[in-house]
């Protein structure tokens, strides 16, 4: 008998429950003839929003234009919008040449650590982190080393032990701003003290902004890129979550820095988008319009707005629990609540999110799933009305409590 096909030994150190053993059993578990309330994914489309009109005109009108490659780089027209936005917001010399489209910020995340990286690289991530970016680093023979982000600092890094961190082999940083999973929103003064470590130790920069528009309350958002000057730093953004096309895959990263520093990896990032041919070539029709049209996502996100509501929510449901504690999140389209280890001291995240499943028919991340070691987080999309938020809570604390009075039962 012949031997069977092995992957990769980098796949074992790879996890992504977002999608991972628990859906595959809620999908079983809806088989079986149950509803499943599914707060597992950010995925607009999934919970009634639909794509903005305006994005749908460029996108339907422009189909005939379609049919062949495009720029390996994306569409001029596109690559100009973005290249503007970011110039807009401060970004030292950045043109159309140092913008990348691609097929969702998930393609060129792997692009671009792919462009940079040696065997053995370190690369500094938050924990937690959203774990496509730890992925992407093993997969193209980095090492993960992440910087603490816990909820007794909202959920926020520090410079300085960012700093200690740092080694021979650290390559770079990646921030995720606003924060998934825990909605957390980065200070311009925090931005600017890591970029000085960046600066300091001669590193790269990496960005994720997908969620850059989608804040609350008195939430300000500071580009990164508008505090590194001359300091090589790719910034990621697109249409999925702020003009809510998922489906799409939209993305794009954009170059900044001094031109003689950042010239080799930008020939380094075309020469792989090159051999990936190009970006979907439909979607790219709707990135100007969707950076120079109208605003849709204020209405969302402010008061009497679909997203405000459902974040109240969540923070209501959380105030009321007896077991839940939270960090408000200040921007995303997340919740990253947690278990008070004083009601429930022996915890197992991924326990709970398995037991919330079979017993409550709903579905949630552990926080594990995000490479947060000892974990008593999960995280919930904000997208669902506010009511069925409310209802998921109140499951939550059902399962709790009966897990409380186990415990209880036992310990007598």
């Amino acid at each position: 008998m012949q031997a069977p096909i092995l992957p990769s030994s980098r796949l074992a150190q790879v996890r992504y429950e977002i999608r991972g053993a628990l859906a595959q059993r809620a999908r079983e578990i809806e088989a079986a003839g149950h509803v499943v309330l599914k707060l597992n994914i950010g995925n607009p489309g999934r919970f009634g929003f639909r794509a903005p009109a305006h994005l749908l005109d460029a996108f339907s009108s422009r189909l005939p234009d379609s049919d062949g490659y495009c720029h390996e780089q994306g569409l001029e027209e596109a690559r100009e919008a973005i290249a503007a936005q970011q110039r807009a917001r401060g970004a030292h010399v950045v043109d159309i040449e140092r913008v990348f489209v691609g097929n969702g910020v998930s393609e060129l995340i792997d692009l671009s650590l792919r462009s940079v990286l040696e065997p053995g690289d370190e690369v500094l991530l938050p924990s937690p982190d959203y774990p496509l970016w730890s992925a992407a680093t093993i997969l193209n023979g980095g090492v993960p080393r992440y910087y603490a982000c816990p909820a007794a600092r909202s959920h926020l890094p520090d410079a300085d032990e960012i700093d200690t961190l740092c080694n021979s082999r650290t390559r770079a940083i990646v921030l995720i701003n606003p924060n998934n999973p825990t909605g957390a929103v980065y200070p311009r003064e925090l931005l600017a003290a890591i970029v000085e470590v960046a600066a300091r130790r001669n590193l790269l920069l990496f960005c994720d902004e997908i969620y850059h528009g989608i804040l609350y309350d008195d939430a300000r958002f500071t580009p990164l890129a508008s505090l590194t000057g001359e300091l090589p730093c790719l910034s990621f953004g697109g249409l999925s979550k702020v003009h809510r096309v998922c489906g799409w895959r939209a993305g794009w990263l954009s170059l900044s820095g001094s031109i003689k520093r950042v010239a080799p990896l930008q020939h380094a990032l075309q020469l792989l988008a090159a051999l990936r041919l190009c970006a979907n070539v439909p979607a790219q029709w709707a990135i100007a319009p969707a950076l120079n049209g109208p605003d849709t996502i204020s209405a969302l996100i402010a008061p009497g707005g679909r997203l405000h509501a459902s974040r109240q929510a969540a923070i209501a449901s959380v105030a009321r629990s007896e077991f839940l504690e939270m960090v408000a999140p200040r921007g995303a389209l997340y919740a990253f609540p947690a278990v008070r280890s004083d009601a429930l001291p022996d915890f197992d995240d991924t326990e709970f999110a398995l037991r919330l499943l079979e017993e409550e028919h709903a579905l949630v991340v552990p926080g594990s799933s995000f490479n947060l070691h000892n974990s008593r987080h999960f995280r919930i999309t904000l997208l669902p009305q506010a009511d069925v938020i409310s209802d998921v809570f109140a499951r939550i604390e059902r399962m709790l409590a009966r897990t409380a009075q186990i415990r209880a039962r036992r310990v007598a």
